[in-house]
């Protein structure tokens, strides 16, 4: 799989199908991956991420979801290549994702923030030494800065986003930043350090408002449910249509409170999110694993409403 040389676009974080009795549902991911790589606009898919259930992956299975995605979209007429989210807590344990997810087929990682800098925080310096070990285990890969919320402990200052998009290896930015002003912040100062990396938002929730900020794109979990929507609004945005883009979010904010709620991405969200792929025929089973509790009844019915006018449903 050739490098991805333009990572502006849309980029869905790809849902992990699972049967029943919670294996991983290898023909019904190669059928959603196909899927996604047919919308004209989705320049990658990423595996792994948390509407992936990343946490509910052990490292083999993690590695085994990149394994058949990269398998499904190998020797297609229009490359759509995989990027593999890495989510481990120390410089080794990267390191060996990393390297597992390129023999898997990732020619490209998301690395989200070790979470025990959530509880314990993080100085510059363990930032940059843990991409430079995930770099330094898998250097054919172009890596992606996944970044978090300023309320974390977690979230990456300005100047430390602009320290990392002059790395020559990290060629994009995963912005998660709910704070509008130092989301507006921290594109300029990625812009300013390297006006070449890309900056994709990853505000499931937020889209249009996040996407009008001058932004390359969008890396989100929500594509892997109404990828053309997400198509739609992001080429009204680039094309200055505000009008249109309105009408479009229009249709996506009821889906977007369905499975949203009034919040941010939760796992039950996710579960909610596959409940209404069910609904909308992208998946055959709905199925999340434990903890991850799935929809109760009163929010599969807002989910069906959501889905139907929307003209989705199938079910």
């Amino acid at each position: 799989m050739p490098a991805i040389s333009n990572y502006r676009g849309i980029i869905p974080a790809i849902s992990c199908p699972f049967t029943p009795d919670h294996r991983i549902d290898e023909p019904a991911l190669r059928k959603l991956a196909s899927w996604l790589a047919g919308h004209e606009g989705v320049v990658a898919i990423m595996t792994n991420g948390h509407t992936g259930e990343v946490f509910s992956l052990t490292p083999a299975e993690r590695a085994e979801v990149t394994r058949i995605v990269a398998d499904e979209l190998k020797g297609l007429a229009r490359p759509v290549p995989v990027i593999s989210s890495i989510v481990c807590e120390g410089l080794a344990d990267a390191a060996e994702h990393a390297r597992a997810a390129v023999e898997a087929g990732a020619v490209a990682l998301d690395v989200m923030p070790p979470h025990h800098w959530l509880r314990f925080g993080f100085t510059p310096g363990h930032a940059l030494q843990y991409f430079e070990a995930i770099h330094k285990a898998a250097p054919s890969a172009d890596l992606i800065c996944h970044v978090y919320p300023a309320w974390t402990r977690a979230s990456y200052s300005s100047q430390l986003l602009a320290d990392l998009a002059r790395l020559p290896y990290l060629q994009a930015f995963k912005v998660g930043q709910r704070d509008m002003n130092k989301y507006a912040r921290d594109i300029q100062a990625i812009r300013e350090a390297d006006a070449s990396k890309a900056i994709l938002t990853c505000h499931d929730e937020y889209l249009l408002a996040s996407m009008v900020q001058g932004v390359d794109g969008a890396l989100v979990g929500f594509a892997t449910f109404i990828p053309q929507l997400i198509i739609d609004l992001w080429n009204a945005v680039k094309a200055g249509d505000l009008k249109k883009a309105m009408a479009v979010q229009a249709v996506i904010t009821p889906l977007k409170d369905a499975v949203y709620g009034g919040g941010e991405p939760t796992g039950e969200a996710h579960a909610r999110m596959k409940g209404g792929m069910y609904l909308a025929g992208v998946l055959d089973d709905a199925t999340v694993r434990p903890p991850t509790e799935a929809p109760n009844a009163k929010e599969v019915e807002a989910l069906r409403a959501a889905v139907k006018q929307a003209g989705l449903l199938k079910r």
